[in-house]
């Protein structure tokens, strides 16, 4: 998790250094700062701080092994979580997600297509372990 914060810290000055840049050079060429570009290159900044400051204060409580130089690859080997890899319902989620995303561009016709499959792929996403074959 250090070497996660260190990368994020000298991503945030790297980002504040292009955002002045971007600001200085905006405003020689057409005698303005060109606010949406400004902003949007001065949130990164915010974003990977945040992250970073995130990560930063997580790590005191984190006794993972990849902090530890001395540890041994299957240290790290704890289960993450149960995933099912027969599961048909996380490809029907993102590609309703994917249509919802493309109405943005098409038109409002293809979210309600999008949305609805995305609920029908969220609901048999969480329900799939609860009826049927695999039911817990």
């Amino acid at each position: 998790m250090k070497t996660n914060v260190t990368m994020l810290n000298i991503l945030t000055v790297f980002n504040l250094v292009v955002a002045a840049i971007y600001g200085y050079w905006t405003y020689i060429a057409d005698g303005e700062i060109e606010v949406i570009g400004f902003a949007a290159l001065f949130m990164l900044v915010f974003l990977t701080g945040f992250i970073s400051f995130y990560l930063a204060k997580s790590a005191k409580n984190f006794t993972g092994p990849e902090d530890n130089p001395d540890a041994n690859i299957e240290d790290g080997e704890a289960e993450m979580g149960f995933f099912a890899p027969w599961s048909w319902w996380p490809l029907v989620l993102g590609l309703g997600a994917a249509l919802s995303f493309t109405a943005l561009a098409v038109g409002p016709w293809l979210f309600a297509i999008g949305f609805s499959l995305s609920m029908i792929g969220l609901i048999g996403f969480v329900f799939e372990h609860s009826r049927g074959q695999h039911a817990h």
